[in-house]
Parts: C-alpha cells; sequence; structure tokens
C-alpha cells in the first residue's frame, strides 16, 4: 500500500499586476492553476500585493513618470519582503516566480526558497557593466535583486541556454539548477475558442494580409527591424499591413515608423485576452519574432499551437524552443529578413508544415511545468528527502 504524501504547502509569490509584464503574469497565473488542482498534493497560496499609489498622491510629483517608480520600488524593497516575512512559519516552500522579485529571498528560509530565472537582463548591470551601463543606484537595486537569486536553493530556468548563461556568469552551482520549460495555455490551438473578438479586432485591415509581432517595445525586442523590414516588404506587397500587439512605442520607434510612412500600415491594438491574441496568431500570414535577445519567447510556441508560420531570429534559445518548426533569420540584418519573408510570402521558400509547427507546440504543457516545479520541492527540501 503506498504511503500517501502529505500536501506541500507551497507559496507563489507573484509580480504586482501594475508591473504590466502579460508574461509574468501568465507564468504566475498558469502555475497556480495547474498546483490548485492537486489539493492532495501541494496546498498553494498565491501572494500577490498590489503597488500602492504613495508618491503618485503627492500634488506634482504624483503626475510624473517618476512617481510610478518609487512606488514600485517601496513596494519591490519593502512593502512585499515585509509581508513574505509574515509567511514564514505558515509555508514549507516559497517559489518566486519572477527573478525581477528575487530580492524577496533575503525575507525568506533560503533553504526553502526558489526563484524562477527567465534572463539576465535584469541583472545586466552588474554582471557586464560595459555593455548595460546604468547609475549607482540601478546597480545597487540590481545587486541586491541578484543575492537573492543567488541565495536561494533552487533557481529554475525555462531554456538550456539560460542555463548556459548563468554557469558562465558563475551566478549559481549547476547542482540547484532545474530546467522548467514554459507551456502553452489551452486558448492557443488552431481552432477558435469562446472569447475570440478578433474578427472586430481587425476590422480595420478590411481584410487584407497581415504580418504579427507580439510583445513590448523594450530595446531588445528590435521593432526597428521589424519597422524597417515590414517598410521594405510593402514596396513589394503593398496590400500587406502590420498588427503589433503589446507595445505602447517611445517618441523614438514613433517618429521611425512617421519618416518611413506606414502609419496607414500599422494596426497597435491594446492588451487583449488570450483567446482574441490566438485569433491574431491563427489570421497571420506570418509571426514575426526579431528580437536580439530572450529568455525562451512565448510567442513562438503560442504561434506554432495555433498553427501560424513563425519566422524568428537565430538566436540559440529560439532555435532551442522552435527548432525545425520555425524559419531563422540574422538578428539585425534587414536586408535577409526582407528577402526571406518575400520568398515565403510569395510561395518560392516554404515555411514548416502546419503538422510539424503544431507537433512542437505540443511538447509544451504548463502541466509539465507545475510538475517539475513541484517535484523539486518535494525532492531537495530538508526533511522531505532533499539535501538542500
Amino acid at each position: 500500500m503506498t504511503e500517501r504524501r502529505t500536501p506541500l504547502r507551497l507559496a507563489l509569490l507573484l509580480d504586482p499586476r501594475e508591473e504590466g509584464w502579460p508574461s509574468m503574469d501568465l507564468v504566475g497565473e498558469a502555475l497556480h492553476e495547474q498546483l490548485a488542482s492537486r489539493p492532495d498534493d501541494v496546498a498553494v497560496t498565491r501572494m500577490r500585493p498590489s503597488i500602492p499609489a504613495i508618491a503618485r498622491r503627492l500634488p506634482r510629483v504624483g503626475e510624473r513618470n517618476a512617481a510610478l517608480n518609487v512606488d514600485r520600488l517601496v513596494t519591490r524593497f519593502g512593502l512585499y519582503p515585509a509581508r513574505a516575512l509574515l509567511e514564514r512559519a505558515r509555508q514549507d516552500a516559497f517559489h518566486v516566480v519572477d527573478h525581477s522579485y528575487a530580492q524577496l529571498a533575503h525575507a525568506l528560509p533560503a533553504a526553502r526558497t526558489g526563484v524562477f530565472c527567465h534572463d539576465l537582463d535584469a541583472f545586466r548591470s552588474v554582471l557586464e557593466p560595459t555593455r548595460e551601463p546604468r547609475p549607482a543606484w540601478f546597480r545597487l537595486m540590481a545587486r541586491t535583486s541578484l543575492q537573492g537569486l543567488r541565495r536561494a536553493a533552487i533557481v529554475f530556468h525555462s531554456t538550456q541556454a539560460i542555463r548556459e548563461e548563468l554557469l558562465r556568469h558563475d551566478v549559481v552551482d549547476a547542482e540547484r539548477l532545474v530546467w522548467a520549460p514554459y507551456g502553452v495555455s489551452p486558448e492557443y490551438r488552431p481552432e477558435s475558442q469562446p472569447g475570440d473578438d478578433s474578427d472586430a479586432l481587425l476590422a480595420p485591415l478590411r481584410g487584407r494580409p497581415y504580418l504579427l509581432h507580439v510583445g513590448s517595445s523594450i530595446p531588445r525586442k528590435r521593432l526597428d527591424v521589424l519597422f524597417s523590414v515590414f517598410a521594405a516588404l510593402r514596396v513589394r506587397h503593398p496590400d500587406l499591413m502590420l498588427v503589433q500587439q503589446g507595445g505602447g512605442l517611445s517618441p523614438s520607434q514613433r517618429e521611425h515608423v512617421a519618416r518611413l510612412g506606414l502609419g496607414d500600415a500599422l494596426l497597435q491594438p491594446p492588451r487583449q485576452e488570450r483567446a482574441t491574441l490566438a485569433g491574431l496568431y491563427r489570421r497571420a500570414r506570418m509571426v514575426l519574432v526579431p528580437s536580439e535577445a530572450e529568455g525562451f519567447g512565448l510567442p513562438v510556441i503560442e504561434a506554432l499551437a495555433c498553427g501560424a508560420p513563425v519566422v524568428a531570429s537565430d538566436l540559440p534559445v529560439l532555435r532551442e524552443v522552435g527548432a525545425e518548426a520555425c524559419h531563422y533569420c540574422p538578428v539585425g540584418d534587414v536586408s535577409a529578413w526582407t528577402d526571406a519573408l518575400d520568398a515565403l510570402l510569395t510561395g518560392r521558400k516554404h515555411p514548416a508544415s502546419r503538422d510539424t509547427r503544431l507537433a512542437r507546440a505540443s511538447r509544451f504543457t504548463w502541466r509539465a511545468h507545475a510538475n517539475t516545479v513541484l517535484e523539486a520541492y518535494r525532492e531537495r527540501l530538508p526533511g522531505r528527502g532533499g539535501t538542500a
């Protein structure tokens, strides 16, 4: 007779929703949903404080963008760690969903804490200061978070490329690393799902074909390449449109769009629910991922799960995720991207088959992600068979 295990009391520490990071929201919420469906194995508690309006309430000061950053810092390094301290005795283990909040590990018992490291961007100013110079206050914040990551008993990563980078920079030793790839949410599939409002969203295109980019407008996403490639393609394909989902453009990016004359060909809908985003993937001629750096590349597997062709930057991490299901172009090479996309649009080249795309996406599930996370804590916690 198999002995029944006591459910593990596991706290998930999620980013405040006000941070506005859809990918981190998805990772935390998907993990919580999977673990909550297994009450015999784990008693999961979700911690997600709000960012209170403190500086934002001050006259004059509160209207500035810096006021939100002040409130974020107060939450990251004060209010959230204080709340974590209150949970120390109530939980068996603590899982920090996002390395940007790795400083929480300073308030938690190290031997019972894990942090998911999605990429090393948050620590770049400390690990590679010449590549990313930052003010002293920013480096201090990054160093505090990095020390929290190093303090954790377990450090999770979504790709082997990130594992190699963690080891190369001597952030943590290999024994503490656990590979836990992301999953594909159920809304991302070839068939339309309830709640798909993509018809209405795409109405301004009037049925014209479009390319799709999903992601923020931060520099490493290389929207400059996206816009330049699209402008070159429009010369050959005048009806082609571009849909960019998720990035509020900076003044310089808006100027770039205007200079290229793309205003009437660019559609930028606000953030959408997953069912509608899946509809955008399904209808796109191609999904483009021109990033110069990624930790995983969720849009790659989401698009593939919807049956969409994907063209991505030739990065080790994107090849690891997309494998033979994607087409790859040199990072930042506008000419190469333009020629490759033109060949695909005209049929001179063919993307991977639909079956290949769907099969690749099927390898990534949130259930497997949750299993890996849960078993890592069960196996490594002191007193539960682990040696951490």
